[in-house]
């Protein structure tokens, strides 16, 4: 049984951070340049923002459900996320993976303890949206679509206008869209009035193309690429729910642009960001999001080493 779309509360999200605190960092917000700002989520343990609200869903569980044994499903990062968690709390953790996510994310998963469970992109998706997959036993973990998941991501929000209370945009990467929702109903929560963006690659774009038909949509040209941790093939009736009510809008880059900010983001910051980890910046540097301060939320840093080298050489 799934339980209906509800708001997340303020106090839930505040409660949340005391939750995670022993396990999730309080992760730096560092200037950019003069109008933005890099949230770097690519800091965390698991290297990137998931572990926020793994951490809540897991500690969240009663010991019957923990005694199942946990399971998600993942490109990598909500992956890794909830096997972290499960192993701090002593639980069985598997994981139905998308079979080409970077060998760094599929070998990290392991060495936390998760079984994995190789599936197409499509299989992955499909599961996503029933909440369920065939054979897998113990308690599910959505990787976007989980109260408790988004409620951890919100935690964040929190940090950012803390750390930054003259903030007017935020902009998060869309994926599944929890990210954007956790982060969003913090800050909606807390300023009203920042406008909250999100950043989709050209090649998997549904949240902005929803926007624009005024209805949950899926994105009829997807393609695979790079940007792995981002760009979902639809927007589903139940996530579209949860982001209208905090979101502003959706800015669409290139691939292009999405490396330049992959490089821009290691030039800067000296830290590494993946494809998604970088579509907050490019999305910021098209100047669709206005004059600032924006905070660009680097959400991960998962990927291979040499393939990161290859996509920002070109970029040179």
């Amino acid at each position: 049984m799934v339980d209906p779309v509800r708001p997340i509360a303020l106090n839930e999200i505040e409660e949340a951070r005391g939750r995670i605190a022993g396990t999730v960092l309080r992760t730096p917000l560092v200037p950019f340049d003069d109008r933005i700002w890099l949230k770097l989520e690519n800091l965390q343990p698991t290297n990137a923002y998931k572990i926020r609200g793994a951490t809540n869903a897991v500690a969240r569980l009663s010991d019957e459900e923990r005694a199942r044994g946990v399971w998600t499903i993942s490109a990598g990062n909500a992956g890794q996320g909830v096997a972290y968690a499960a192993r701090a709390f002593g639980v069985p953790c598997s994981v139905v993976a998308i079979e080409t996510a970077p060998q760094t994310k599929l070998d990290r998963m392991r060495a936390l303890g998760a079984t994995i469970v190789p599936v197409s992109y499509t299989e992955a998706w499909k599961a996503a949206e029933a909440h369920a997959f065939e054979g897998m036993d113990g308690t599910f973990i959505h990787p976007f679509d989980n109260q408790d998941f988004i409620t951890g991501h919100g935690t964040m929000g929190l940090e950012i206008v803390e750390d930054l209370p003259e903030v007017r945009t935020v902009i998060c990467a869309i994926g599944g869209g929890g990210l954007i929702t956790g982060v969003g109903s913090a800050v909606k929560a807390l300023k009203p009035e920042v406008e909250v963006i999100g950043a989709e690659p050209e090649t998997a774009a549904p949240y902005a193309l929803s926007l624009r038909q005024g209805a949950p949509s899926k994105f009829p040209d997807w393609q695979p690429s790079f940007v792995d941790g981002a760009g979902g093939q639809s927007v589903t009736a139940r996530m579209w729910q949860r982001m209208q009510a905090v979101t502003d809008g959706a800015i669409t880059v290139t691939l292009d642009q999405t490396r330049d900010a992959m490089r821009l983001i290691a030039e800067k910051s000296r830290t590494i960001a993946e494809g998604a980890g970088a579509l907050a910046l490019a999305a910021a540097l098209t100047g669709e999001a206005g004059e600032g301060p924006i905070v660009c939320v680097v959400s991960g840093g998962n990927i291979d080493l040499g393939r990161f080298c290859e996509l920002v050489a070109d970029q040179v």
